[in-house]
């Protein structure tokens, strides 16, 4: 929280609209991909200059920019000039810090989302800023890094599968809402599997390793959260969006995106109620195993008071003992105790103390 507090921090002072990237650099360099279909042509090429964009700004085909790399302001600040693109959109596409949302514009629609990925070894979110700007007949995606969570849909383009090349800009901005939401099962997937490892783990041996694997948990649940979350009321908004530029056929399939959405929040909840019993778990096991060895020291220390009292009567410095004259009063002592202590073990097991 202190880096992304001293990162946005690099903006102030600047007036609104200012273009800072913010965040970490995660490409060498930006890459521009063109994709422009239509139900009987196909076309896609990585282009150099944004001038090469302008020629697809008003075909009847769709066109989809994907920008992977946000660093480059000026390709940046140029594609935003060709495009119509408001300033302060621009400013927040730069920002990778910001919240998911949805702002509508007279002809095109802005949406902020996460696309997360996790790493199983250490079982950490790794985040990435999504954003995308929806036109009448085009979709510019921006990309930190080319993630390839967009792969599957370039690939169905290209050979035709399903109805994307039936459909228009708002259906190919389904697709790559879709192939986002779609990605985050795997997340859940993911941290479910490393939740049952540590609760197994945490019941056979509640170390302290397993409680700082459990307030890792709580944390990625946390940030997946606050990633996820805001996700459900931008379907939501998006469904009933009256820009015209979210078609009535188009609105069936982000219903359903909703519904996904809605079963991985309640997921996430779920996990959340589960890690959060497990710090509970882990003092509840330390407990009972600490009552375990108490029982068996409570119960140790009980048997030999009765042996420590017949040998601190027989230890005492007096001169006249009657048994200490007679010949089996050192093994009849032994004899006393031993029977002593396993009649006090038979009794203990007797009660189910042992």
């Amino acid at each position: 929280m202190r880096r992304v507090i001293g990162e946005s921090a690099v903006k102030a002072g600047l007036p609104p609209g200012s273009l800072v990237h913010v965040g970490e650099r995660k490409s060498e360099q930006s890459e521009i991909t063109i994709v422009d279909y239509d139900p009987q042509h196909f076309a896609e090429r990585v282009v150099h200059s944004v001038d090469e964009c302008r020629p697809f700004r008003d075909t009847p085909t769709v066109t989809w920019i994907n920008v992977a790399g946000i660093h480059d302001i000026e390709a940046l600040r140029a594609l935003g000039d060709c495009y119509g693109i408001h300033p302060l959109v621009m400013e927040d596409i730069l920002n990778t810090h910001e919240r998911p949302k949805l702002e509508e514009f007279e002809s095109y629609l802005f949406i902020v989302l996460k696309s997360l990925a996790i790493d199983r070894e250490t079982v950490e979110i790794e985040a990435e800023q999504i954003s995308l700007i929806i036109g009448q007949n085009f979709v510019i995606s921006f990309e930190e890094a080319p993630a390839g969570v967009f792969a599957a849909v370039r690939d169905r383009i290209r050979n035709e599968r399903g109805r994307i090349r039936q459909g228009g800009a708002d259906y190919l901005a389904y697709c790559l809402l879709d192939a986002v939401v779609d990605n985050y099962f795997l997340v859940l997937d993911g941290l479910s599997g490393e939740i049952e490892e540590v609760e197994d783990q945490l019941l056979a041996d509640p170390s302290r390793e397993m409680l700082h694997r459990v307030h890792r948990l709580k944390r990625e649940l946390i940030f997946l959260r606050k990633s996820v979350w805001p996700l459900r009321e931008v379907l939501a908004v998006l469904e009933r969006a009256d820009s015209g530029l979210i078609r009535e056929p188009t609105v069936v399939y982000l219903r359903d995106v909703y519904g996904h959405t809605i079963q991985i929040v309640d997921t996430i909840e779920s996990l959340r109620d589960i890690v959060s019993g497990m710090h509970d778990t882990y003092l509840s096991s330390v407990s009972n195993r600490l009552n375990e060895v108490m029982k068996v020291l409570t119960i140790w220390a009980t048997i030999f008071i009765p042996l420590t009292f017949l040998v601190g009567v027989y230890g005492m410095n007096f001169r006249h003992f009657p048994e200490l004259a007679w010949r089996w009063s050192y093994p009849l002592l032994w004899a006393v105790m031993l029977t002593a202590a396993l009649c006090m073990l038979a009794f203990f097991r007797k009660r189910k103390w042992l």
